[in-house]
């Protein structure tokens, strides 16, 4: 039972929500009555609700974002049918701009807008109280970071075995790039580094090796950035891993330093790049130079171990098919281990909007709210490009086609991968749900239909990779049994005798 019950529904069971874990934390002489339940996103809603009311809750939070709201809509309106008395709160990026218009927020009681590490305390009290306020809409302001107490402690033992662990040395970010909310912080907030290192310190000792850092600008401070990582060197295991976000242009000799004292399958760096053309990224005010950013990725390849997952945007405004293949390519030839091809989405108050009426950006009314038309990307190119996005995940990300990948490229990795993708779809009308044996076959017959590879060098790649991934069939492009190895051949082991 518990009278305050923390909920969000995770995209994944291996996703843990950090914010559920700062409200809880900062419940004060609430906390005892608090408890997190966390689902996931393909969970049933009446599951989900019947869990919840198991608890008895009179209070209700739930963390609304992008990847949930349309599911935690259901579970919301299920609630307030069941259960009118319970007082549901929201709170997360996707119910902090334009509320008014959303179902969910009309479904619930109380919406708390911008941090609300603290002002949900004290909505908290006044409703268990019976002093309900008298505006529905709270708007929370920036806390300062020395006053919320610390969440790791509410990361349980279970968690630390089985899930990511989601930390911040930093809130905010100084840079305005349009796509992302954080364009709207002035600058980013440190916390104090020593008690941040105390909490890291705190979670390694209870068995926590997997870190994963949402601050959007790590390399942002430099000093920061190597005490953070010098600590983990110290505590260097071969379970380790670390997840960081960098600034692609700011890459100092102080902190390659560092950097290149971690071996292999230890650190991996999100380094966004977004686009290479000058023109888009200044129309969406963001500052990148493409200079630094490529003698960077060259460092970080030719002297560290750090795993490279790069991230480029289809759809951005002012952006044509051409300059898409165009950053595509610089970005294949920097050699990331990764490349997360993502389609525009309209976050809720994100001022990529102020570019709606120029560039004809018509965007999906429906979560994720991707772009689904521009006035330089038609409704059928970006259908293309959203295919080209899932099957670059499915093949170019994988790493299971080290040998192949390049054959499929070639010399314009843009052009041919895409013409890799319309042939797939042709052939399949599926993005999701290809069996990675039929994916061979598959990659097996473009190679030679669409792509013109050379056949022999194109078998020899596919079976390699195949052998490589485990797979038992024997496929259609494997080489032919030898003679003594042929499995329809039964041959004595001795001679037979002679008269």
């Amino acid at each position: 039972m518990a009278d305050i019950l923390l909920a969000t529904l995770n995209a994944q069971f291996i996703h843990a929500s950090l914010g559920l874990r700062y409200l809880c934390a900062n419940l004060n002489d609430l906390r005892d009555h608090a408890e997190i339940r966390e689902f996931v996103i393909d969970q049933r809603p009446i599951d989900i609700v019947e869990h919840i009311l198991d608890s008895n809750p009179r209070v209700v939070g739930f963390g609304i974002y992008i990847w949930n709201v349309t599911q935690t809509t259901e579970v919301v309106a299920l609630l307030k049918t069941i259960r009118p008395d319970i007082h549901i709160v929201l709170g997360g990026p996707e119910v902090s701009y334009e509320a008014h218009e959303q179902r969910i927020v009309q479904l619930a009681d109380f919406i708390v807008q911008g941090q609300g590490d603290l002002v949900f305390r004290d909505l908290c009290a006044k409703l268990l109280q019976g002093q309900a306020p008298a505006a529905k809409i709270l708007q929370a302001e920036r806390p300062p970071l020395d006053q919320l107490q610390s969440p790791y402690a509410h990361y349980t033992d279970a968690d630390i075995e089985k899930r990511l662990i989601y930390v911040e040395a930093s809130r905010g970010c100084p840079f305005k790039c349009e796509f992302c909310l954080s364009s709207l912080d002035k600058t980013a907030w440190p916390f104090a580094i020593d008690r941040f290192l105390a909490d890291m310190d705190n979670l390694y000792r209870r068995g926590a090796r997997h870190f994963k850092f949402v601050d959007r600008t790590f390399n942002l401070k430099i000093d920061t950035g190597i005490r953070i990582l010098e600590f983990f060197l110290q505590r260097l295991d071969e379970a380790l891993f670390l997840h960081f976000e960098l600034v692609p242009d700011h890459l100092p000799a102080r902190l390659r330093e560092v950097i290149a004292r971690f071996p292999p399958d230890s650190l991996q760096f999100e380094i966004g790049i977004q686009t290479f053309t000058p023109a888009v990224q200044s129309l969406i005010s963001r500052r990148q130079d493409a200079g630094k950013t490529a003698a960077n990725f060259n460092w970080l390849r030719t002297h560290s171990q750090v795993h490279i997952h790069a991230d480029l945007i289809l759809g951005l405004p002012g952006e044509d098919l051409a300059g898409i293949a165009r950053s595509f390519n610089q970005l294949i030839a920097l050699q990331p281990q990764e490349i997360q091809v993502g389609i525009l989405k309209r976050l809720r108050g994100s001022p990529i909007i102020r570019h709606t009426g120029e560039y004809a950006m018509i965007y999906s009314p429906f979560p994720p709210y991707n772009i689904l038309s521009t006035s330089l990307l038609d409704f059928t190119t970006l259908q293309r490009l959203t295919r080209f996005a899932r099957y670059w995940d499915m093949v170019g990300n994988s790493g299971r086609f080290a040998r192949t990948l390049p054959l499929l490229l070639g010399d314009d990795p843009f052009q041919r991968f895409l013409s890799l993708s319309d042939w797939l779809y042709a052939r399949t009308s599926q993005t999701h749900q290809i069996a990675l044996d039929r994916l061979f076959d598959l990659l097996h017959a473009a190679g030679g239909e669409a792509l013109a590879c050379e056949p022999a060098a194109l078998r020899d790649g596919l079976w390699s990779d195949y052998q490589s991934c485990g797979l038992k069939k024997r496929p259609p492009f494997a080489p032919p049994f030898p003679p003594a190895a042929d499995p329809g051949v039964t041959r004595s082991k001795t001679p037979p005798a002679t008269q």
